[in-house]
């Protein structure tokens, strides 16, 4: 396997955390544009190639479940959410079907990222490389990881997520210039939502 012509690609969606940062509200079950924002990443991945779409629930997993519904989105939960983004990987990983050739690690607080942007970094797969999206020469997020490295990602612990993992294979990273600031637009605070529902 050489490209991602012949690899099936799943997709995660990150969406277990307890959003402290935005104070009551769940940020993932926050409104934009009409939809929860969880829902936002979840089309976006359906739309693109990657199949099958996984959805990592903890927090509030019905609040979740319920924003993505009618959506031919996989759910797994996640009971060790609370110790960190790991946990969810994890999960997510030990979902995907043995015959993908890798997994693009969405996060479900990432609104602008589009089909289109994850179809580019699916075109750039190869089996070995750690394919990650830039923007004027910085990284951001998806990330697509080739199934090599599962093993080592069903390992992590803490809430650091694969950054670790990365910087380990750092070899194997393949940088893909997107052009867009989509890649670092996570929303955090009440401010940063604030800002994304005035801006688009």
């Amino acid at each position: 396997m050489t490209s991602s012509e012949f690899a099936n690609i799943a997709a995660i969606i990150l969406a277990a955390g307890r959003s402290t940062r935005m104070g009551a509200e769940n940020k993932l079950t926050a409104d934009l544009s009409g939809k929860p924002m969880v829902r936002c990443a979840a089309q976006a991945a359906l739309g693109s190639r990657a199949r099958p779409v996984v959805a990592v629930v903890g927090h509030e997993a019905e609040a979740v479940r319920a924003a993505l519904a009618g959506l031919d989105v996989g759910i797994v939960h996640n009971p060790d959410f609370a110790t960190g983004l790991a946990s969810s990987l994890r999960a997510g990983i030990r979902a995907v079907p043995a015959d993908c050739g890798g997994a693009l690690v969405l996060l479900g607080d990432m609104p602008q990222i589009t089909a289109e942007h994850l179809d580019r970094l699916i075109a750039a797969f190869v089996a070995d490389a750690i394919i990650v999206p830039t923007q004027a020469g910085k990284r951001g997020n998806p990330v697509l990881w080739p199934a090599v490295y599962f093993a080592e990602m069903r390992q992590l612990v803490g809430d650091a997520g694969a950054r670790s993992l990365m910087a380990a294979h750092t070899d194997q990273v393949r940088d893909v210039d997107l052009g867009t600031d989509a890649i670092f637009a996570d929303v955090d605070t009440p401010d940063a939502l604030a800002r994304l529902r005035r801006d688009g």
